[in-house]
């Protein structure tokens, strides 16, 4: 079988069953199998082609399906995986990538490293203290949760301090090795390092300041020791640990604690092969040599997609005795491979480290892309041929290794050369009266023309709000009769006039609990949205859709990135007649909602053929367009969100400043020229923003809402530190990702805390994120007792005055 028809035909989960009870048959690998080849991949999505792991869990977590037949899901997850890889001819298959949850949590698991508050006695942990750890219950919150790196893949930070007892508390990664040699396929374990770990984590609560986590390597690294042995015993010849802090630009404790970590892992080595796998951007050059020197290592991986300095890094030296896994295919994008390039590189590595000791991988784990492009029945057939999900990658990778070993698939390498050269041809791609206006925009640094003092000033005077304005950031429950509602209309099972009166009845339902609430500033519920960047993208021109082209973004939340494949304009307007409909319901003020271009663009799969500010310059013109006519049709509070500001940050220090100064331009392209008594807002989510706080304050928006319990109230410090913000702000009093209901006085104590660093002339009350993922059961109380709380506090204000 050519690769060509592999990339067409092959789609390993058609018989997935939701929940099969039926074991998976020993796999025997098939004739056309080319295992000599040298070919890896770093990681693959765990959520099943059309999400069955998503399913799933929320079935098991509602109580309509039993944890047995949750771990049987995952089983055929696996097989299925790795059945697919085997079957492509992949060398070396990675196991332990799969996950209930997050990897990162999952580790925290393994060093039994559970927060006292969840009860944990020891013993191998469950399903209830794991998934309490990531949701929280009805008595304790979740731990945080932050983004992964530069990417909208969130894990569960680790809470570490110098009590806590490690102990060796799942055997995951050892367990699924075991069931994949059961099944006939000799599996690549994967591990989250030792300092990526701690480097990942935070100090717990009530941990004095001058605690180091580095401190703890000695502790975790025994608890390294035992699975590595285990491994070892079950039979594993490689065992891969995943090393992504490498390239950060790391302090020289940190580097040196890389060093210690590894020598004295080094005994344990002894009889496997260890790789050692970075992503995501180059490994400085003091930690590239620090890492090739290592003893007792294998190989190393490094991104070359991103790491566009690593080549140079190579050329300068490496290891005559060790494995090069070269990461030359892309996956944290959809764009199909360009196979001559790739090949050129990978011939030129073989001239450094010689022909046997590559082994061509993907850039990073495939978690980031959409699984299967075969799915895809809707796609266009043009924008289709440029394109290549996990699925196909995979073959890619895999004809990158024939082609470097001699057995180059001719007419794979024609049909990839013809869709790259269609791309490049197409008139759908550029559309020269929007370059024309990006070149345009250069000009200006795009402020608004007062002061944001002055502005809220004349907002106030207009709006009437009362001290401690309460607020929700947009998205209201999405109800399985509201989602039907959506896709009978798309399905044109319904009329249009039908569609709209469902949706308008939505309104008014949502717009009554919070007038019935006492909610000050409202939001209509965005029941028409299926997601906040798909909704914009699918009105915008530029932008391609895929019907199964999901991604994990948490635990069993998955999104659906648009495709940016052109030009970025807007033909008509996209959100007035919503946000006009819900502000004829109410005499209170309601919030026109739009998505920013900088989150627009982060949440997409972007094109790469044109430099990433470019095109959020291109959608920041569109977004204006869009809060000119909300401002025309009378709506007097705007809010832009950008939750993917801090996400877009580059890793590497150097290039931060550049990213930064796009990026908060591109905000302020939107809304420069609104009135001094049009009140702009933005929401940003699940990140650290401590360390951009400047940048934050340069967006010039009037008030920001931003994310603050799920992290302890992290975002506080900053103010504490002697940072001055005028604006208007909202810290989120409670986290929205978890069933918990907090009280009126657990609320009332949040906003006090926020007081004691913030005016309350410039404090907003509201949740940290949209209310789109809870159910209304947990929603109506949770609200009614932060309005309570911002009550009780405002009485007590007024009081003291």
């Amino acid at each position: 079988m050519t690769q060509l028809s592999l990339l067409h035909s092959l789609s390993p989960f058609s018989s997935l069953s939701r929940f099969s009870i039926t074991p998976p048959p020993r796999f025997s690998l098939p004739s056309f199998s080319i295992r000599a080849m040298t070919s890896h991949i770093v990681g693959y999505p765990r959520i099943g082609p059309k999400r069955e792991l998503k399913f799933a869990l929320e079935s098991f977590w509602e109580g309509k399906s039993s944890a047995e037949e949750l771990k049987q899901v995952a089983a055929d997850l696996r097989f299925s995986i790795w059945k697919q890889m085997a079957e492509v001819g992949i060398k070396y298959i990675p196991s332990n990538t799969f996950s209930y949850y997050d990897h990162v949590l999952d580790t925290t698991a393994m060093l039994g490293a559970v927060p006292p508050r969840y009860g944990w006695n020891g013993g191998e942990i469950g399903f209830d203290v794991y998934f309490s750890m990531a949701r929280g219950n009805a008595s304790v919150p979740a731990m945080e949760m932050t983004k992964w790196f530069d990417t909208n893949y969130h894990y569960i930070v680790p809470e570490l301090g110098p009590d806590v007892k490690f102990s060796y508390a799942s055997h995951k990664a050892v367990e699924e090795y075991k069931e994949a040699k059961a099944l006939g396929l000799d599996t690549v374990p994967v591990l989250i390092g030792p300092l990526s770990y701690l480097l990942l984590s935070k100090p717990a609560k009530g941990v004095d300041k001058s605690f180091s986590l580095l401190s703890l390597v000695e502790k975790i690294i025994p608890i390294y020791k035992e699975v590595v042995a285990e491994l070892k015993a079950a039979g594993a010849t490689w065992i891969q640990f995943d090393e992504p802090s490498l390239v950060l630009d790391l302090e020289a404790l940190q580097l040196q604690t890389f060093t210690n970590a590894y020598s004295e892992l080094e005994s344990s080595f002894s009889g496997v092969n260890i790789l050692i796998e970075t992503y995501f951007a180059d490994v400085p050059i003091q930690t590239y040599k620090a890492l090739t020197s290592l003893k007792n290592v294998a190989g190393f991986g490094f991104d070359l997609v991103r790491g566009t300095r690593t080549l140079n890094f190579l050329k300068s030296g490496f290891p005559s005795d060790k494995y090069l896994f070269a990461g030359v295919v892309d996956g944290r994008n959809i764009w199909a491979n360009d196979l001559a390039a790739s090949l050129c590189i990978l011939q030129v590595l073989e001239g450094i480290v010689g022909k046997d000791k590559v082994v061509v991988s993907t850039s990073c784990s495939l978690l980031h892309t959409a699984v299967d492009l075969v799915n895809e029945t809707k796609l266009d057939k043009e924008i289709k041929s440029w394109l290549a999900f996990a699925a196909q990658k995979v073959v890619e990778v895999n004809a990158l290794a024939r082609a470097l070993v001699g057995q180059k698939d001719q007419a794979f390498f024609a049909s990839n050369a013809t869709s790259h050269a269609s791309r490049r041809s197409s008139p759908r791609v550029r559309n020269e009266n929007v370059q024309r206006a990006v070149v345009a925009l250069k000009d200006s640094d795009h402020r608004r023309a007062t002061s944001v003092s002055a502005r809220l000033a004349a907002q106030q005077k207009k709006l009437n709000l009362p001290v401690l304005p309460t607020t929700t950031i947009g998205s209201f429950p999405q109800t399985i009769g509201l989602r039907k509602v959506r896709r009978e209309y798309k399905a044109k099972k319904i009329t249009e006039y039908d569609y709209v009166n469902a949706m308008k009845e939505e309104i008014s339902k949502v717009v009554k609990l919070q007038e019935e609430l006492g909610i000050d500033v409202l939001v209509h519920g965005e029941p028409e949205r299926n997601d906040m960047v798909e909704y914009f993208g699918e009105q915008l021109s530029g932008f391609a859709f895929t019907v199964n082209g999901w991604v994990q973004s948490y635990g069993s939340r998955c999104v659906k990135p648009p495709i940016i494949y052109g030009d970025v304009s807007r033909p008509r307007a996209m959100t007035v007649f919503w946000s006009s409909t819900a502000q004829s319901m109410t005499r209170r003020p309601m919030k026109g909602m739009l998505t920013g271009p900088v989150t627009i663009l982060n949440w997409s799969f972007v094109r790469n053929d044109q430099n990433r500010h470019e095109t959020c310059y291109q959608i920041a013109l569109a977004i204006r367009d869009e809060v000119e006519d909300l401002e025309r049709a009378g709506i007097n509070i705007i809010q832009i969100d950008e939750a993917a500001l801090r996400e877009g940050l580059p890793l590497r220090k150097s290039e931060q400043p550049f990213y930064l100064e796009w990026a908060v331009q591109s905000f302020r392209i939107t809304n420069c020229g609104v009135r001094n008594t049009t009140q702009i807002h933005t929401h940003m989510c699940y990140s650290n923003f401590n360390d951009i706080i400047n940048s934050i304050i340069n967006m010039d928006a009037d008030v920001i809402t931003i994310e603050n319990s799920r992290s302890d109230e992290k975002l506080l410090s900053v103010f504490h530190e002697g940072v001055k913000y005028e604006a208007g702000i909202g810290p989120g009093v409670y986290d929205i990702h978890s069933p918990r209901i907090p009280s009126t006085e657990e609320l009332a104590d949040r906003i006090n805390k926020m007081l004691a660093v913030l005016d309350n002339r410039v404090l907003w009350i509201n949740p940290d994120c949209g209310l789109k993922t809870r159910k209304y059961s947990e929603v109506e109380p949770a609200l009614r007792n932060m309005v309570a709380a911002a009550k009780l506090i405002r009485t007590q204000l007024a009081s003291s005055n």
